[in-house]
């Protein structure tokens, strides 16, 4: 029986139980090189996963790592053999456009070498992270010491606090379930007073 998993995880119970470390893996190494893939939510799952007894922790660390880091290469492959002229005519495919690769591109230039690390834990930086190296014409070594070792923390973070979030799964969904009543309750009278102010407001305008 698949492991039950929490909000926006839920979806990739079926993948996980399928797959297994496979599906870590390849999702990993699809975002990491451009494509829109669930990579860190994967991680997470698996985390939690392991922490529940149905994964092995130290599998799943090594393989989003291996998955992380070759993912990036081959995003560094892509941009600095098809350069700007590539990613302009493909990226919008992945939701990479044109103004966002710019955006992208000032912000690593300005920040050097040490963005390689930090993008991996910045949405949008961690996919197009190899891409914008290869482009901007970063030397391989250097690039593939700093994402490394921002593959390294990455999957240290996110694989350590899934796995203890998975030992205590059952006590969590019992907290879940113990105050879901009052969370639902606490939300409804939330959005009726934002209703009720929004209505106050037209009034006042009016």
């Amino acid at each position: 029986m698949a492991l039950p998993l929490p909000g926006p995880l839920a979806h990739l119970a079926p993948l996980l139980s399928t797959y297994g470390y496979w599906a870590v893996a390849a999702v990993v190494l699809l975002e990491d090189f451009g494509v829109p893939a669930p990579g860190e939510t994967m991680l997470i799952a698996a985390g939690i996963y392991a922490g529940a007894g149905q994964l092995n922790i130290v599998a799943v660390a090594v393989l989003a790592f291996a998955a992380a880091v070759a993912g990036d290469n081959i995003g560094y492959l892509i941009g600095r053999s098809g350069g700007r002229a590539f990613v302009h005519r493909w990226g919008r495919y992945v939701f990479l456009t044109p103004e966002r690769f710019h955006k992208a591109e000032e912000f690593f230039t300005h920040h050097g070498g040490k963005i390689v690390t930090i993008a991996r834990f910045v949405e949008g930086l961690r996919q197009a992270n190899g891409i914008i190296a290869g482009t901007s014409g970063m030397a391989w070594p250097r690039f593939l010491a700093f994402n490394a070792l921002g593959a390294a923390l990455w999957v240290a973070l996110w694989a350590t606090l899934a796995y203890v979030a998975g030992t205590h799964i059952t006590a969590i969904y019992d907290e879940i379930s113990r105050y879901q009543l009052y969370a639902l309750i606490a939300l409804g009278l939330l959005a009726a007073a934002l209703l009720a102010r929004h209505v106050l407001r037209r009034r006042h305008q009016d």
